[in-house]
């Protein structure tokens, strides 16, 4: 199935690593530095004309390892990911 980030952007919920608050990651030095060079290789796909509130880690076998940053918070994200997997078992 499939998980909406926000301005008409979906991805495959299997392809999904991880839901990460930006304001919790990014007080690491590591998440700001895989971030920056995510950024640099152009992995990185912002779907948010507001205030970004989380990124997403996916992996497809096509497009490889992809971030996407989104105005959606983590827990509502979240949240959608398990109705999706509940209404699908």
């Amino acid at each position: 199935m499939y998980l909406h980030l926000g301005q008409e952007t979906v991805v495959m919920q299997d392809d999904i690593v991880g839901i990460f608050d930006l304001d919790n990651t990014t007080v690491s030095k590591a998440s700001r530095d895989y971030l920056a060079q995510a950024e640099k290789n152009k992995q990185v796909i912002n779907v948010s004309f507001e205030l970004p509130k989380t990124f997403i880690l996916t992996n497809n076998k096509e497009k490889g390892n992809r971030i996407y940053i989104s105005q959606i918070s983590s827990s509502t994200l979240l949240k959608r990911a398990e109705n999706i997997y509940e209404n699908n078992k």
